[in-house]
């Protein structure tokens, strides 16, 4: 006879439990479902260890991209702070452009990324970017996109360009080199 009352109440927390346990893993599958859809390169019906293995490197390598990000945002804003502090002009025959501008050329994936601040006098504000666009185009670069604001007698430029063949490529030291020719002085 015991057992019965026992039963009876050990039956009703049993069927507590099991529907407790149904809830928690519906609730686990949904979260699983949403770490892997929030995952850059899903996982082909693998296992839970290998989606959770695959979130932590994915969240470790944003981790290490905001760094670089910060890094370069920290070295932009230091040359952004030279180019004011320099307001020299270097008196040219269409125009002029300051001696403190700075062009910074960076390679990701095949994308060449140039961002060039140049200080510049009314008449000549687009002169050093068509200079660039031209160096781009004989090292068989294909301009992607360009983006630019004037503030006041500055020019902030960002320009994409891809290499017109992807075998060929495009080969960063070299338009770099010739891009800092642009913008150092010559007196």
């Amino acid at each position: 006879m015991p057992r019965h009352r026992h039963g009876h109440g050990s039956n009703l927390t049993q069927i507590d439990r099991n529907a407790s346990e149904r809830e928690r893993r519906r609730s686990m599958k949904d979260l699983y479902s949403r770490l892997a859809f929030l995952i850059p390169t899903p996982c082909p019906q693998g296992s839970l260890p290998e989606l959770v293995d695959e979130a932590t490197t994915h969240i470790k390598q944003m981790k290490e991209r905001v760094e670089m990000l910060k890094q370069k945002k920290q070295q932009v804003e230091g040359n952004i702070d030279k180019i004011s502090n320099a307001d020299e002009v270097i008196s040219g025959g269409s125009g002029s452009i300051t001696r403190s501008s700075m062009i910074a050329v960076s390679h990701l994936d095949s994308i060449l990324q140039i961002c060039l601040i140049s200080g510049v006098t009314d008449n000549c504000k687009f002169i050093l970017i068509c200079q660039v666009i031209h160096v781009l185009m004989e090292e068989a670069a294909r301009l992607v996109a360009l983006n630019y604001s004037i503030m006041g007698y500055r020019i902030f430029c960002t320009i994409h360009a891809e290499p017109v063949s992807s075998r060929i490529g495009i080969e960063t030291s070299r338009v770099e080199e010739r891009l800092k020719e642009l913008i150092s002085p010559t007196s």
